[in-house]
């Protein structure tokens, strides 16, 4: 029997002109800019192609569209064609925006103007703790660790992956996360029980870096151009990272052979692996666990600001949306099948 090759969707005539090989646009980014990763990740994770036609803006020829009409293509194919969520043709508008702005240094005033999707309110998906319990028990070692501070702190997966020695207080119970979301530091919970286990994996991660130093390597990327004002930072131990990949790796800003932290999707891996394992029906991923987090908090009655300051929520509508754990069964109303 033959199968028949179901036909691809129809793309943008725009999509289809190129000038610069694919990747480009992300050598031409700043470097150390924010949006490098947003685009990567937009890139590699939905499969849509923003630079495409896009990087023509400077080689247009007299005659040809200009960028106000490629731009508004390639949104209406996202939303009409391909159907995609809110949220993504919004990442998408942010990703041109960031392009043109940042890469071929061209203001498009009228790209701001563009109504943005409504995306629909969600309930977050929420563990009970003895899900969260049953989680944690088919997972060990790093993965254990950094699974439960996601939990136990509220961090985002790389708030904790990129958190360094310096900012574990251990004698206060703390954790500072530096450079959060929007860039703003805050303070949350350093959970008891990860005590010992926190010093065990700082004890592992001296073992590397000494062995590093022996090898005259040793050093750590550091934000915001502080290896220059600070020569000797990159190698001292307070700034090297709490969980450190157990490879070293050439940095591509700098060519520099480093030791970067854990690779994030191992840990969004072992999240779901576990989730099976523990057959947790609900969609279970690494940002279930702020979730939770958050939800349980206020089920045992702390205050919404102070959850909100744990979350490093700017407003607290953000965090208003887990209230609703608040109310006991369908809007906390008694059924009248119930009372037959």
């Amino acid at each position: 029997m033959q199968w028949a090759r179901r036909p691809s969707q129809p793309r943008p005539a725009v999509w289809a002109r190129r000038a610069t090989p694919p990747g480009a646009f992300l050598t031409s980014c700043p470097s150390g800019c924010p949006g490098r990763r947003a685009l990567r990740c937009y890139k590699s994770s939905s499969g849509h192609r923003p630079d495409c036609g896009l990087r023509l803006a400077s080689h247009r020829l007299p005659g040809q569209r200009g960028p106000r009409k490629d731009c508004e293509q390639v949104l209406t194919h996202l939303s009409v064609q391909r159907k995609v969520s809110a949220s993504t043709q919004n990442q998408a508008k942010s990703a041109l925006l960031f392009l043109y702005k940042q890469v071929l240094h061209k203001d498009l005033p009228w790209l701001t103007e563009v109504v943005a999707a409504k995306a629909s309110r969600r309930l977050p998906v929420v563990l009970t703790q003895r899900e969260v319990r049953d989680l944690l028990l088919q997972m060990d070692g790093t993965m254990w660790l950094a699974a439960s501070l996601l939990y136990g702190t509220g961090m985002r997966l790389l708030e904790c992956l990129r958190l360094r020695v310096k900012d574990v207080e251990f004698s206060r119970r703390e954790i500072i996360v530096r450079q959060g979301k929007g860039n703003k530091d805050r303070v949350t919970v350093l959970p008891e029980n990860l005590l010992a286990p926190l010093h065990a994996q700082l004890e592992k991660a001296r073992v590397l870096h000494d062995r590093d130093l022996g090898a005259g390597l040793g050093e750590v990327y550091l934000p915001d151009a502080l290896a220059v004002k600070y020569p000797t930072a990159p190698r001292a131990w307070g700034w090297q990272y709490v969980f450190p990949s157990p490879v070293l790796s050439d940095d591509p800003r700098t060519g520099k052979r480093r030791r970067h932290h854990v690779y994030e999707q191992s840990v969004q891996k072992a999240v779901a692996l576990a989730a099976k394992r523990a057959g947790i029906d609900k969609p279970c991923t690494r940002h279930v666990l702020r979730h939770s987090f958050a939800t349980h908090l206020l089920q045992s009655g702390y205050d919404i600001r102070t959850v909100q300051e744990l979350l490093g929520h700017a407003d607290v509508k953000t965090t208003m949306i887990y209230t609703h754990v608040l109310n006991r069964g369908g809007r906390g109303i008694l059924s009248p099948l119930d009372a037959l």
